[in-house]
């Protein structure tokens, strides 16, 4: 289908795809099942090398979707923001040149996202109730059972409490980082950083988290983010540890790239402080944290009750900052030690990514 100059679009949403022939469709049906539908969806088709671009236009084809549009784009020399850019720049064109009084929101999703059903109906009522707001972010959860092994499923389970955790401070504190998995956009926000940059999201080779460095531009050009615990994501979770260091390698070095180019400025300031506070807390609980853990177990309450408080605060803490995701992630939390070996995990690839960032360039990914 094609787009129509004289066309109003509620909500239009943009699906960069590259090699995702396996949830594709599943994210596409998720906008379908939306209880209010989206006015047009556009699939950007990324450098893929499988049948991605087939199950999207299987999709588009079928009459009982929301009207979709599939982009192939093989030659993309920009990473997904260049997929992104591509898409957004269709859809100026075919409204008329600017999106602002032709679209109202754009919503960017991953491909192997799906979405809540009511996540389109709440994240337009959110944007609503704030003219300042140009984006709100999703709250991530993680989704998948595949595991083959003791050690999958425990690297699963700690990625599905991770989300958790960051999914609650998300909505509850700062919002870090839009989240790629699930942005809405209002489009007037959108056009306000076409106006300012002349692209939306930074096509640089250098920038691998094209979702932190556009919700910095959105801050600096004067719009608030924020998101919402009902605007819930779920996606797809690492199944094996190499892959899970390479895409957290990834957004880390991205981070910490971003960072640098931009120094410490009111926008920056905290997640600049959260990094190195996070390093310090690393020191603390593989230094001085873990003896105490270990001191703190040898004691009983006749000789030591401080130290046995201490190791009370250990259990109960973390179990309480999870209770939303169950009682099976509590008593995980509460072991300690499948965090803290997943704690080890974490450390080995925010120092990696700081120092990469330093002395290596910046990947081929794509």
């Amino acid at each position: 289908m094609t787009a129509q100059a004289d066309m109003v679009y509620g909500t239009v949403v943009l699906v960069p795809a590259r090699n995702e022939e396996v949830g594709v469709f599943t994210s596409l049906e998720s906008l379908a099942r939306q209880s209010r539908r989206p006015d047009l969806i556009i699939v950007v088709v990324n450098n893929s090398t499988d049948r991605t671009e087939e199950y999207a236009l299987q999709f588009a084809h079928d009459e009982r979707t929301p009207p979709t549009v599939v982009l192939n784009f093989p030659d993309n020399p920009h990473k997904k923001a260049g997929a992104l850019n591509h898409g957004l720049a269709w859809l100026r064109n075919a409204v008329g040149g600017r999106l602002d009084g032709r679209v109202g929101h754009i919503l960017v999703m991953d491909a192997d996202t799906e979405l809540h059903p009511k996540f389109i109906e709440r994240a337009r009522n959110v944007i609503a109730s704030d003219p300042e707001v140009g984006g709100v972010s999703a709250a991530c959860f993680g989704r998948t059972d595949l595991w083959r092994n003791p050690w999958q499923r425990y690297l699963l389970g700690m990625q599905i409490i991770e989300y958790g955790r960051a999914a609650r401070a998300r909505y509850r504190t700062d919002v870090h980082t839009m989240s790629g998995a699930g942005s809405f956009y209002r489009a007037e926000a959108l056009q306000g950083l076409i106006d300012w940059r002349g692209e939306v999201f930074w096509e640089d080779h250098r920038n691998l988290v094209e979702d932190y460095e556009t919700t910095l531009a959105l801050k600096e050009s004067g719009w608030k983010v924020t998101a919402n615990e009902l605007c819930i994501a779920y996606t797809d979770l690492m199944p094996t540890l190499r892959e899970l260091t390479q895409q957290r390698e990834r957004w880390s070095r991205g981070t910490v790239d971003a960072l640098r180019q931009r120094g410490w400025t009111k926008f920056t300031w905290h997640s600049i402080t959260t990094m190195i506070l996070g390093l310090f807390g690393f020191a603390y609980i593989f230094i001085w944290g873990a003896r105490q853990l270990l001191a703190a177990a040898q004691y009983t309450v006749s000789t030591h009750p401080l130290l046995l408080l201490l190791l009370a605060f250990w259990v109960l803490y973390p179990a309480m900052r999870v209770r939303s995701l169950g009682w099976k992630a509590m008593l995980v939390e509460a072991l300690i030690l499948p965090e803290l070996v997943y704690t080890v995990v974490r450390a080995y690839w925010m120092v990696s990514s700081i120092l990469k960032s330093y002395v290596t360039r910046v990947s081929a990914w794509k």
